[in-house]
């Protein structure tokens, strides 16, 4: 499925482009998609450069917790449920512990984090893959749920929203919860149809009502302070968590007469490779994303979109927010800098840039994360990823949508 919707790229951008040129009389389209291939590649490898550092420093922990018994201790912690959503991994094993420290990593924001144990999970999940180069089911289950990513610490959107002078940096903040978490039940429900997992087993929803009253108490301690101060306790927290685990890892280790350093040397000497190992697969991907952009067609499902709804009576106040909606999945970046445009040109606190806010934090990129989670394993064959993945990008949005309105029109 990937292939054909990775040549659907293409195809779209090349009929766009000859529409823009004979129709538009836009001869310069083609000169702006070839940049954009180029410019791509580009930054295909400036991404893959950039993880090379924070992937060697976290494989290097991971070893030590590995070597001292660690990961095996989170490994049990949340083994009930997992032996259940991925019966095929077996009790103890290895990415039970690198999957917890992935998701709790998502759960805070701590993006620098959440890759390197993300990529680490991969490889241990590979490790029962019977067919090399196509995904397992509770590889696909764990990809889904990294690009639905439930985040409780949106920090960096509440940065930018006070950086352009929002008279409330944190209101989107409930409502992005709202978003993000149903984007990730809807990942999980349609993960779960596909493989038939049984969703409803009582210890699963022991698990999840935990998580959500861990959530929400979470969330009721972080409401209760300023807005001023939120972000900036948030961020304490995260990194006070950081450094708490590595000292962690380091004292287990030490405790176990291991040579850390030793340990730590070669556990980023895997971070290297794996970082090189992203290249092909994050330039394939970026490079269709750029020339889609470049051709005008996202330009062109907005344009399509405000008529169809408008001519049925649907308000549409929302539709400029919706360059970050089409933008999500194909590019973080992108995303990104379509948030900062409408927050610019329609001011922070109005209705699309609100919307558009809380789009931001409802989903992951997904198809920077295909790449790279599948990429660093040379997976080619994705089965049903993308489809329950796109799934829980639309609930996100969706819900973005509905409480924006809920809570702000």
């Amino acid at each position: 499925m990937l292939a054909h919707i990775w040549f659907g790229f293409f195809a779209v951008a090349f009929i766009s482009a000859i529409y823009q040129w004979l129709v538009n009389g836009h001869a310069a389209i083609f000169t702006e998609i070839m940049q954009s291939t180029f410019d791509m590649a580009a930054l295909s490898v400036e991404i893959a450069i950039g993880l090379i550092g924070v992937l060697c420093l976290w494989l290097g922990f991971f070893r030590i917790a590995e070597m001292s018994g660690l990961i095996n201790v989170l490994s049990r912690a949340l083994e009930p449920l997992f032996t259940r959503l991925m019966p095929e991994v077996p009790r103890g094993h290895a990415s039970h512990g690198s999957i917890t420290m992935n998701v709790a990593a998502n759960m805070l924001g701590l993006d620098n984090a959440a890759t390197p144990m993300g990529l680490k999970a991969m490889k241990d999940l590979q490790q029962l893959n019977p067919n090399r180069d196509t995904a397992s089911n509770a590889q696909i289950l764990f990809l889904v749920l990294n690009t639905s990513s439930v985040t409780l610490l949106p920090v960096t959107i509440f940065m930018y929203r006070a950086q352009q002078g929002a008279a409330d940096p944190t209101a989107v903040f409930i409502p992005i919860l709202m978003a993000t978490s149903a984007s990730t039940l809807a990942g999980l429900t349609a993960v779960a149809w596909v493989q038939r997992i049984k969703l409803f087993d009582k210890v699963i929803l022991a698990y999840l009502f935990g998580f959500a009253v861990l959530m929400a108490i979470l969330a009721t301690l972080l409401l209760a302070q300023p807005a001023e101060q939120m972000a900036s306790t948030s961020s304490l927290l995260g990194n006070l968590i950081l450094f708490s685990i590595i000292m962690l890892f380091l004292g287990a280790g030490w405790w176990r007469k291991i040579n850390v350093y030793d340990a730590f040397i070669d556990g980023a000497k895997e971070g290297f490779d794996v970082a090189v190992r992203l290249i092909p697969f994050l330039v394939g991907m970026l490079v269709a994303i750029g020339v889609l952009r470049a051709s005008g067609v996202l330009d062109g499902l907005i344009v399509g979109l405000e008529f169809m709804l408008s001519s049925i009576g649907v308000n549409t106040d929302f539709i400029q927010a919706l360059p970050t909606a089409l933008m999500k999945p194909l590019s973080g970046s992108g995303a990104r800098a379509m948030m900062l445009e409408t927050m610019n040109n329609f001011g922070v606190d109005s209705f699309p840039a609100t919307i558009s806010a809380i789009m931001q934090g409802s989903t992951e990129t997904t198809f920077y994360v295909l790449a790279v989670y599948f990429g660093s394993v040379g997976i080619r064959h994705v089965r049903h990823a993308v489809s329950c993945a796109l799934i829980a990008d639309a609930a996100g949005i969706l819900t973005s949508i509905i409480v924006g309105y809920w809570f702000f029109h």
